[in-house]
């Protein structure tokens, strides 16, 4: 898919897929710099509080990997649909950047929550 011209134009969208870039790199560079320091190999994957006693489930490593996998994803995604909606109306792409930047910052505050409980 092709870029709009005038999309790679506009300041405020070169802006917020700038801060999208950052949130991805920060998150991918704080999720791979936590897991080389572990000790054990167990990790926790999910944390349930209405299990009581056994909210934490153990994963693998493969399960936290999943995060920067993630953070790919919402990147590539929010970008081409932003650039899609951008063609139609300015407002929309710049939301769909706007949610894309939120959702990376909860994806981090989640991912070094699930670290720290470890």
């Amino acid at each position: 898919m092709a870029l709009p011209k005038k999309y790679l134009h506009d300041r405020l969208v070169l802006l917020l897929l700038s801060v999208q870039t950052f949130f991805a790199l920060l998150g991918t560079t704080l999720i791979l710099l936590r897991l080389g320091s572990g000790q054990r190999g167990v990790y926790w994957a999910e944390y349930r509080s209405n299990l009581g006693i056994g909210a934490h489930i153990p994963g693998k490593l493969t399960d936290l990997l999943a995060f920067v996998l993630f953070f790919v994803i919402v990147l590539g995604v929010n970008t081409m649909l932003s650039a899609k909606a951008y063609v139609h109306h300015r407002n929309y792409a710049l939301t769909v950047l706007g949610l894309g930047i939120l959702l990376m910052i909860l994806s981090i505050i989640v991912s070094n929550l699930l670290l720290d409980l470890r």
